[in-house]
C-alpha cells in the first residue's frame, strides 16, 4: 500500500539515496524536511516532493519516484500533494526548476516562464543560485 505524508526525522537520507539515483540536487534540502514529502510502500520511502516556501511564492523540487514505481502515477499524486500543501501554507505561485520533466508539469498547469520573472525571494534559494544548471527550464504555476 502507498502512502504519502510528510517526512520524518529518519527520512531524509532515503530521501537523499532515492535524489541521487535522479540525478538531482541535494543543496538545500535539508533546510526544508518541514515541507517534504515522501511516499512509502510497506514503510519504505519510495518517493518524495519538497516544497521550498519563500516571501513571495514557493519552490516544487525533490520530485522524484524509485524506478520500479515509474509510470504507476505517483508522481503525479506527489505533485498533487505538493500544490496542495501550499495552498494549505497559502501560497499564491510555486515555481519549479527542471532539466528533464518540461512535458510533464503542464498537466498541473505549470507553464514555462523566464528566470527573470520570478520573484526574487525564491531566486535566492540554492536550486536557483548554484544547484540547478542556468540551462534548466523554469516553469510557474498560479494557485
Amino acid at each position: 500500500m502507498l502512502q504519502i505524508e510528510r517526512a520524518r526525522g529518519g527520512d531524509l537520507d532515503a530521501v537523499r539515496r532515492l535524489l541521487t539515483a535522479h540525478d538531482l540536487p541535494l543543496d538545500g534540502l535539508a533546510d526544508h524536511v518541514d515541507t517534504l514529502l515522501v511516499a512509502r510502500r510497506d514503510g519504505v520511502v519510495v518517493g518524495s516532493a519538497a516544497l521550498e516556501v519563500y516571501r513571495d511564492g514557493a519552490l516544487l523540487r525533490s520530485l522524484a519516484v524509485a524506478p520500479e514505481l515509474h509510470g504507476r502515477g505517483l508522481g503525479c499524486d506527489l505533485t498533487d500533494a505538493a500544490l496542495q500543501m501550499a495552498r494549505d501554507l497559502d501560497v499564491a505561485d510555486v515555481y519549479l526548476l527542471t532539466t528533464t520533466a518540461e512535458r510533464f508539469f503542464p498537466k498541473f498547469g505549470f507553464r514555462r516562464i523566464d528566470r527573470e520573472d520570478v520573484p526574487a525571494s525564491v531566486r535566492e534559494s540554492v536550486e536557483f543560485r548554484s544547484a540547478c544548471p542556468s540551462s534548466a527550464v523554469v516553469m510557474a504555476k498560479t494557485l
